[in-house]
């Protein structure tokens, strides 16, 4: 009885796991689920967990990485729009968007062939996007004239705008040139190329230098003329207030001549005496002869008199 008991379980159990299996399928967290009912497409499901579906042949289910693939290109030759050569090679990173869109559109839903098929359209939108720029846009001794950035978005958009067109349940998540050259025919002329530019920069700059040190110059010769001018006009200024102040002064000394006299030779005595000194004099010359005229004074030639 026991044995029959335990048999049953066991056969119960194994039931619902063949059910399960047949009734029952789960969607991991980086996978995209489509079921199929007779072939056709009927339900995607992007989120992981446990799902019911039909056994087959009536309902079938593909599962499809959903996680970023990523691959690069072939090392190729490009034609700039000035007709150099350019080697170059993409990288690009793309994932699945429409699990449903997926199937019907590749084959099996194979990673592979969306591989490949992205591979072409990649080859065409990046010689369509270099065929429109010039070779200075890659190359440059000029880092700000350089253009990388611009481009990789203009081959990334040229791409997605074909993936949209086409319509294969696949979108670009990233892209970027892996790698630049030039062949060796063409390199040499390249440098030639980019030395001559430099050259007329070099030109130019020292033409916009010599520009600037010229208006810099004559700003300051034309300041130092003015400087000058000013300096000038105050100079005849105060020549003229000292002339008038003169004249005032020669007016008075015509008037009184003996006065003029007197000021004038204290004034000499007083520049003499300016400081402590001894000073061994004649006092018949002008205008030391002034002691003479002093009230007890005695006349001696060659006297001593201390100026203190």
């Amino acid at each position: 009885m026991k044995r029959n008991l335990i048999t049953l379980v066991i056969s119960a159990v194994l039931v619902v796991i063949f059910a399960l299996l047949l009734f029952v399928f789960q969607v991991r967290q980086s996978e995209v689920a489509v079921v199929t009912t007779f072939g056709k497409p009927v339900a995607t499901y992007t989120n992981a967990g446990a799902y019911f579906k039909l056994p087959w042949p009536v309902q079938k289910v593909y599962k499809f990485d959903q996680r970023v693939q990523n691959f690069e290109d072939k090392f190729s030759e490009n034609y700039t729009a000035d007709s150099v050569t350019l080697l170059s090679s993409v990288y690009i990173g793309w994932k699945i968007s429409d699990g449903r869109r997926f199937l019907l559109t590749i084959r099996n839903g194979s990673i592979a062939d969306a591989q490949l098929k992205l591979e072409g359209m990649l080859r065409s939108a990046k010689n369509a996007v270099i065929g429109k720029h010039q070779l200075a846009d890659f190359v440059n001794s000029d880092a700000q004239q350089l253009k990388f950035e611009a481009i990789e978005k203009e081959i990334e958009q040229t791409v997605q705008d074909e993936l949209s067109t086409n319509n294969i349940g696949v979108r670009v998540e990233f892209l970027g040139f892996k790698k630049i050259g030039l062949p060796d025919n063409v390199t040499q002329t390249v440098f030639d190329r980019m030395k001559s530019e430099r050259q007329k920069f070099i030109s130019q700059y020292d033409s916009e230098g010599n520009a600037e040190a010229q208006k810099i110059r004559s700003a300051a010769e034309r300041e130092a003329a003015e400087t000058l001018a000013r300096a000038d006009a105050q100079a005849q200024n105060i020549r003229a207030a000292g002339e008038a102040e003169a004249a005032k002064t020669f007016t008075v000394f015509q008037q009184n001549p003996e006065l003029a006299n007197f000021l004038l030779r204290i004034d000499a005595l007083q520049k003499s005496f300016s400081q402590k000194s001894t000073v061994i004099l004649d006092e018949r010359m002008p205008p030391f002869d002034l002691f003479t005229q002093l009230p007890g004074a005695t006349k001696q030639s060659g006297a001593a008199n201390p100026a203190k």
